[in-house]
């Protein structure tokens, strides 16, 4: 027992040790990112920045493999939102992929691992790696929740911190950590930018409408200040054609009432009734000295 302690111990805090080395902040190179490269650049920065706290904070109260549960997580995150920008949302080009993973910005064996079926969701290459358990076995985070016994169900991975990775339905919780550290931020900013893009379309079309209403408004009133316009010249037009009246009235008055057409008509009749008669008294006139020279 003795010489297994001696023995097991500084291999574990060699591997821990190196696992932890290997997941430290990357160096980017002297080279300008490519084009793009922005869209991520906040994201990446604030992870890193996370990373280095988490390296500095003490050990205490801590169990040996808890402290670098951080380390783990974080590097999962980063590269899991390198890989989702990449492939699922496609938020980013080739170039800015390749040059995360040319600078350790995300984890290339991580990836090459979630591209095979049944890891989809790995929490780390050290938890499938059968020389890091006894037995040759892998990490209990790696056996699906639905398979393990009851005293299990919660059962983390003691060096990540994994509550369960394993791919298929109820296989694991959606947040395989159960913390921050477990979201996918590469959903969460799809998500914001989205909304951020219906919020100024709404904004736009509620523009667009006032707008609209405004002009509509603008021609209503012009149309009211041209039926007013009219009304208005109307109104005069009467007003001429009053005082047009009233100087008739006045000639009337000077020269009399004009006769109305019946009257004209009667005058008329007169007229040919008294030229008849008076051929008819002239007829009479010529007979009677005719009846003179006969009684002579």
């Amino acid at each position: 027992l003795q010489y297994c302690r001696t023995t097991v111990q500084p291999n574990f805090l060699s591997r821990f040790t190196a696992a932890k080395a290997k997941i430290m902040p990357p160096r980017r190179s002297n080279r300008p990112p490519p084009p793009g490269y922005d869209i991520i650049e906040p994201i990446i920065d604030a992870l890193e920045n996370e990373l280095r706290d988490k390296v500095k904070e003490s050990n205490v109260n801590k169990r040996n493999t808890e402290s670098i549960w951080p380390v783990h997580q974080i590097n999962w995150q980063r590269t899991r939102y390198v890989y989702d920008m990449y492939y699922t949302y496609s938020k980013i080009s080739k170039k800015v992929y390749d040059y995360c993973l040319k600078n350790k910005l995300a984890d290339a064996g991580l990836i090459a691992k979630w591209k095979k079926p049944g890891y989809e969701r790995l929490c780390s290459t050290y938890v499938i790696n059968p020389q890091n358990y006894k037995f040759g076995t892998t990490s209990i985070c790696r056996v699906p929740i639905k398979d393990r016994g009851e005293n299990a169900k919660n059962a983390q991975d003691p060096t990540t911190g994994c509550l369960g990775c394993a791919s298929g339905k109820d296989a694991g919780p959606m947040n395989i950590f159960g913390n921050k550290y477990g979201q996918n931020l590469a959903a969460v900013q799809v998500a914001r930018e989205t909304r951020m893009e219906e919020m100024e379309k709404r904004r736009e079309a509620r523009r667009l409408k006032e707008e609209e209403e405004e002009r509509i408004a603008q021609v209503e009133e012009k149309e009211d200040a041209n039926v007013a316009a009219a009304a208005t010249h109307e109104q005069n037009d009467d007003d001429g054609e009053s005082e047009t009246d009233d100087e008739d009235t006045d000639d009337e008055d000077d020269y009399g009432p004009s006769p109305a057409a019946g009257v004209w008509a009667g005058s008329k009749k007169l007229e040919a009734e008294s030229a008849t008669i008076a051929e008819g008294e002239g007829d009479e006139d010529e007979g009677r000295p005719t009846k003179k020279l006969r009684s002579e």
